[in-house]
């Protein structure tokens, strides 16, 4: 259930992530659902790396996590400061390199479905912020195809699993 939590809530920033980088919502305002994102996947890095049953599998997540919950502070932090992203940028090259080996560990121990579907997952996310890198570190023009590639991705690797699982139907 902690998983359709926190998918809920990514696949929601994303989107709205997403629609900020078309213009659609002022800078203030997206401030909001980064926070509220950062500390639903915050709570679960707390639970998972520090509660009572952490062990490595926990810590492993917890760890991996907290890759998101960085990214959408640090995208709150920038709207109210007025930094240009850079730093973020970089970072997001840390968070792409991360996740590509994520994902291929993640197809070569996939025993289900699901855990297929998590693998596809991870490769989405190394290619997503692999685009911030692009965007926001080394300056290409790739806004418009990164705020659509955010809002998508939101919607297939976050916000409608996230939903279902919530919901009990996955």
């Amino acid at each position: 259930m902690q998983l359709g939590f926190v998918l809920f809530y990514v696949g929601a920033v994303l989107i709205l992530n997403g629609i900020w980088m078309l213009g659609r919502i002022a800078d203030r305002e997206i401030v909001v659902i980064n926070l509220v994102t950062a500390c639903v996947s915050g709570g679960v890095v707390i639970h998972d790396g520090f509660g009572a049953g952490a062990d490595l599998a926990s810590v492993r997540n917890a760890t991996l996590s907290l890759l998101f919950a960085t990214t959408y502070l640090w995208v709150a932090y920038n709207r109210l400061t007025g930094m240009d992203g850079r730093g973020l940028g970089w970072f997001s090259l840390v968070v792409a390199v991360t996740a590509l080996p994520v994902s291929l560990r993640a197809f070569a121990e996939a025993g289900t479905l699901a855990e297929g579907w998590m693998a596809v997952n991870w490769l989405v996310w190394a290619a997503l912020w692999l685009l911030y890198f692009l965007l926001l570190a080394v300056g290409r023009p790739v806004e418009r195809l990164t705020a659509w590639f955010t809002l998508l991705t939101g919607v297939f690797t976050g916000w409608l699993p996230g939903f279902l699982m919530i919901e009990g139907v996955i």
